[in-house]
């Protein structure tokens, strides 16, 4: 376990349950998780998830934009996806798992390339969603994050693997909190202007 892996899991966890939280910090704190787990899964031959910490500090600093220009309002929108939207999306995700561990398969030494392809096209539909505040971005990182834990601890990234396992739950949490604000129920632990 190096000081770079427990550095971007630390992170990374508060900005993970800031999600869950629907807080705008998420954000700015994803940017310097994905910097550092950058390092570390290119250490690990993970280059697929390597790659999608690119993706994902792009995408935050969009995220922490629209979130901030929505900040100030009282009540931020909480939405559905429709079911059209989910299957074209879901079928990028496939289609990104299967051209980019080819790639990976065929012309690196990556490790688990296909697996690893697909928590990179699953994270992609998931970071999509959270960016747009759809409630469905809860159940896609229950996938990525089921496929995330036994790729992580097959090598030894033992730290990422469990943390990965909390974050499972965590997602769970998320689409049971984003629901109560959606349904307007009241918050009883912070409420969403607040953080």
């Amino acid at each position: 376990m190096s000081p770079f892996e427990i550095a971007a899991n630390a992170i990374t966890t508060l900005a993970i349950f800031l999600a869950a939280r629907n807080s705008v910090h998420t954000w700015w704190l994803g940017i310097i998780g994905s910097l550092i787990f950058i390092v570390v899964f290119y250490q690990a031959k993970l280059y697929a998830d390597a790659s999608l910490q690119f993706f994902f500090i792009v995408t935050s600093l969009i995220g922490w934009r629209l979130w901030l220009s929505r900040h100030s309002a009282p009540d931020v929108k909480i939405q559905r996806t429709n079911v059209r939207t989910l299957l074209w999306m879901s079928l990028a995700a496939v289609l990104v798992t299967a051209v980019y561990g080819s790639l990976l398969h065929y012309f690196t030494d990556a490790y688990a390339p296909y697996v690893d392809s697909a928590v990179l096209g699953f994270s992609v539909m998931a970071q999509l969603l959270l960016m747009q505040r759809r409630i469905e971005n809860w159940w896609v990182w229950i996938v990525v994050n089921t496929l995330s834990v036994p790729l992580f601890a097959s090598r030894e990234l033992y730290l990422t693997a469990g943390l990965y396992a909390i974050y499972w739950f965590n997602a769970w949490y998320g689409m049971w909190h984003w629901s109560r604000q959606m349904r307007g129920t009241p918050d009883k632990i912070v409420s969403n202007a607040s953080a």
